[in-house]
């Protein structure tokens, strides 16, 4: 649809005065721009603007210390260019800039909204032509797809929010400015199912609010976007000594934010922390921001000697003694004097997990605080109909033939044989990347430090536990490999192949999902709290289970393709499935 050009030219004040002759566009029309320091002593970085004067916003640009160090700019000049579309370029150019590694992004996040305007998608496919020469300029190292696909990407601050999660943000943000001003203590909750973004928002948080602590009265704020008003001098100096840190319970996942924190300036990975990282800090925290806080655990038996006693000293210290009753959010609270809560009561999957009633007392005091912040819109999965509630009630047993929506071209297939399921996913990671198959714990992890053999057999064919449990979407092999819960939970793919172990079963009598405990696996998983003298009993069970192949099942981002090994459930799941996806 468009004919751009891109202007290059050496970012110094001769170099602006030469350039200002020509074209009256470079004065007076919508343009993006892009500043790099390629060139220059250090880590490379990049800024990305868009104005209406490009002359104009350069020579300010000049007069800012903070862009000293660029080099060259290249200008995006087209003739069809207005305001929204420069908005949504320059939003597509920090995204992809960050996602590639090359460069450090010296953009804030002040966050602008998905909007909508005329002839989007038209404007969308220039971008990619824009993308592809910067790309042969060096600007860009790897192509859109390799970006996308990267943890770089998809767990970096710079995000365009939905509208519902940017009225979130700026209701938090609003409201602890308040309390810290009044110093008045705050717990808020946000809750959503898998792929409303709990974890995008978390990182978009800590990321605005440093943004906030350390913007500089030269920066040239967006002031249309939603954030703009609370770059003030009063929420700085507010700021200026706030302690945060983001808890991230997962250490698989703790670790792929710590990769993208060291790319991003004005935060740090020392900010990312296990729940034991707060119970032994020496100081306390302002504010804590708790990704995936139905993960925190309870005084339960941990993964190691060391961390039981870690659990029993943290509680003595804080508490006198001790507490068997005292759980991670504990320490949390004692520890912190502001707290944001992201939950979903269904991803819980081990019985050590935080109970459904204290995370349902949460909710119920965030609501009666007006904290309480619902995502209910599914952004990952991209299906017409509400996919996360239906496979929630598939793996209830409560769905019959002809109950199957309409999820438009969103990619659910049932597959009789889990070969060909492997062959289907090695053939979408050809086509996208990121096609993983993923299982429940239903077999014995033989391999378990890189021992050499096999994990399990099914249809003659031989299957692999991951390798890795850090960052295994990523890691070499994985294709060839089976991703448990512990992998994938709070990961993106773009295909996700699940093999429903024999841990789930389908009583043919009563019609209803039943747990095999014997099938399953994973002894933490099934223990019971002998310290809190509570069993873990097979309802228990079931629900925790159900809850894996929930967080499995909802994965994909473009398909999801099943195979049941129990005959009873495989026949249940394929007469709800079958219609129309039979493989």
């Amino acid at each position: 649809m468009t004919s751009f050009e891109i202007d290059r030219l050496d970012f110094t004040t001769p170099a602006i005065s030469v350039w200002a002759s020509g074209d009256e566009r470079r004065t007076n029309w919508p343009v993006v721009y892009v500043l790099d320091s390629a060139d220059s002593a250090g880590v490379p970085s990049v800024y990305v603007g868009e104005t209406v004067s490009a002359v104009s916003r350069m020579r300010q640009h000049l007069q800012n210390p903070s862009k000293a160090g660029f080099r060259r700019v290249r200008v995006v000049i087209d003739e069809t260019f207005n305001k929204s579309a420069c908005l949504d370029l320059e939003s597509h150019l920090i995204r992809w800039l960050a996602g590639d590694g090359h460069f450090t992004v010296l953009n804030g996040n002040e966050g602008i909204i998905d909007a909508r305007y005329y002839e989007r998608e038209q404007y969308r496919e220039s971008f990619r032509e824009i993308f592809e020469q910067l790309r042969l300029e060096g600007i860009f190292q790897r192509s859109i797809p390799e970006i996308e696909n990267s943890d770089l990407f998809k767990l970096s601050p710079f995000k365009v929010l939905t509208r519902e999660q940017a009225i979130a943000v700026e209701q938090i943000v609003e409201a602890l400015l308040e309390d810290l001003a009044t110093g008045t203590p705050s717990t808020s909750v946000i809750l959503g199912n898998p792929g409303t973004g709990k974890t995008i928002v978390a990182i978009f948080l800590i990321k605005l609010l440093a943004d906030i602590r350390d913007y500089e009265d030269a920066d040239e704020i967006e002031q249309d976007s939603l954030f703009s008003e609370f770059f003030v001098p009063e929420n700085r100096k507010l700021l200026k000594s706030v302690r945060v840190g983001l808890v991230v319970p997962q250490q698989s996942l703790r670790d792929s934010i710590k990769k993208v924190f060291r790319k991003t300036p004005k935060v740090s990975e020392d900010l990312v922390l296990n729940p034991f990282d707060v119970g032994k800090s020496s100081t306390s925290f302002d504010l804590l921001i708790v990704d995936e806080t139905h993960r925190l655990n309870r005084r339960a038996n941990q993964s190691s000697g060391m961390r039981n006693r870690d659990f029993a000293d943290i509680n003595e210290r804080l508490f006198g003694s001790d507490d068997l009753s005292r759980t991670q959010l504990d320490w949390i609270r004692t520890r912190s004097t502001h707290q944001i809560l992201l939950i979903d009561e269904q991803q819980g999957v081990r019985p050590a997990d935080l109970s459904g009633e204290t995370l349902a007392a949460e909710i119920a005091d965030a609501k009666r605080s007006h904290r309480w912040f619902p995502l209910a819109r599914q952004m990952r999965v991209r299906a017409d109909a509400d996919y996360v509630g239906f496979i929630r009630q598939l793996l209830r047993g409560d769905l019959r033939a002809g109950d199957l929506p309409d999820f438009g071209e969103y990619d659910l297939r049932f597959f009789g044989s889990v070969v060909d399921m492997q062959d289907a996913i090695r053939e979408r990671d050809r086509e996208v990347g990121l096609a993983r198959l993923v299982a429940g714990y239903a077999w014995d992890w033989r391999t378990r430090g890189n021992k050499p053999g096999f994990d399990f057999e099914l249809e003659g064919a031989e299957f692999v536990w991951n390798r890795t449990d850090k960052d295994w979407i990523n890691s070499p092999g994985s294709i060839d490999e089976i991703g448990s819960i512990h992998t994938v939970q709070g990961y993106d793919l773009n295909y996700a192949g699940v093999i429903v172990g024999g841990d789930l079963r389908y009583d043919e009598l009563t019609r209803q999902v039943v747990v095999d405990r014997a099938a399953y696996r994973d002894k933490k998983g099934k223990e019971n709290l002998k310290k809190l003298r509570r069993q873990t009993t097979d309802e228990d069970l079931l629900t925790l289970i159900q809850n894996i192949y929930g967080v499995l099942l909802t994965r994909g981002i473009l398909g999801t393709y099943v195979y049941v090994c129990d005959p009873d459930l495989r026949d249940y799941f394929s007469t709800v499935l079958r219609p129309g996806i039979d493989q």
